[in-house]
């Protein structure tokens, strides 16, 4: 039989009493705290302008913005007529449904938000949080796997897997492969280009590289991904996670032609 058997792994990471610790929700929390330690050594390496509560302060308003962003992203770009028929749903986040998309434009309001608030470089800091970005995405993608969830298109390819949800058929492990390209290979690309004083000094050009990369990642690996069953192909053969990464594109062709552009300034 064509296709790898799926391995039997609990969604559940481990049980407190009646309350259920999924790997989904540890996934969002490890990536945020390892980000967090991250961008403290930066900090100190770099020494930059940002004390202790600043970041503490930082990492609340980008946890909200994760948050908020990547349920009101799902329920507006993904979402049924269920959520508007029962608006107390669209706050029932346990039951699942995050957007990526509406993750990062969470994070973008939030560091803007932060930003005014320290008084520090708006693209400053999106450049500290793009840098460990990846890290977070490579633990929800291994989430997406574990859940037996956002699987990929039938193939007969040697490595395909056979999902339970997915009707048992050999399908594209897409979750993993995104989490190789838009998780491992970004963090890879973003840290080593970070490594030149040039840019690192050219505020704004890792987030442009970050959502560059991300868009061209995410449109690519899109052609082995199963369009969510809700929505299906858009205009017969693009789907949703496509359409809403070409203005991530777009945008990220913007941030680093501005940063080549402009003249070079040392980090606040």
């Amino acid at each position: 039989m064509i296709g790898l058997h799926y391995p039997d792994i609990s969604p559940v990471m481990f049980s407190i009493g009646p309350l259920d610790i999924r790997w989904y929700s540890m996934a969002y929390l490890f990536g945020i705290i390892a980000a967090w330690f991250l961008v403290r050594l930066n900090i100190k390496k770099y020494n930059l302008a940002i004390d202790k509560h600043a970041l503490e302060d930082l990492v609340f308003y980008v946890t909200l913005g994760i948050i908020l962003g990547g349920r009101m992203g799902y329920v507006l770009f993904y979402g049924t007529d269920a959520f508007w028929s029962n608006p107390l749903e669209i706050f029932a986040i346990w039951h699942g449904g995050m957007s990526f998309h509406g993750g990062i434009i969470g994070v973008i309001i939030a560091l803007w938000y932060g930003a005014r608030k320290i008084n520090y470089s708006f693209l400053g800091l999106t450049d500290l949080v793009a840098l460990y970005a990846p890290i977070g995405i490579f633990c929800g993608r291994l989430a997406n796997f574990v859940n037996d969830e956002l699987w990929g298109r039938v193939t007969n390819v040697p490595w395909a897997v056979r999902f339970p949800n997915g009707g048992y058929l050999p399908r594209h492990p897409s979750q993993l492969y995104e989490a190789a390209l838009e998780g491992v290979a970004l963090l890879i690309i973003l840290n080593l280009l970070w490594l030149s004083p040039k840019i690192r000094q050219r505020r704004g050009l890792i987030s442009g590289v970050f959502l560059l990369s991300y868009g061209l990642f995410r449109i690519f690996l899109e052609q082995y991904r199963e369009p969510d069953a809700q929505l299906g192909f858009l205009w017969e053969h693009i789907t949703m996670g496509q359409m809403l990464s070409l203005p991530f594109l777009i945008l990220g062709i913007y941030l680093v032609v501005r940063a080549c552009k402009t003249d070079i300034k040392p980090q606040k």
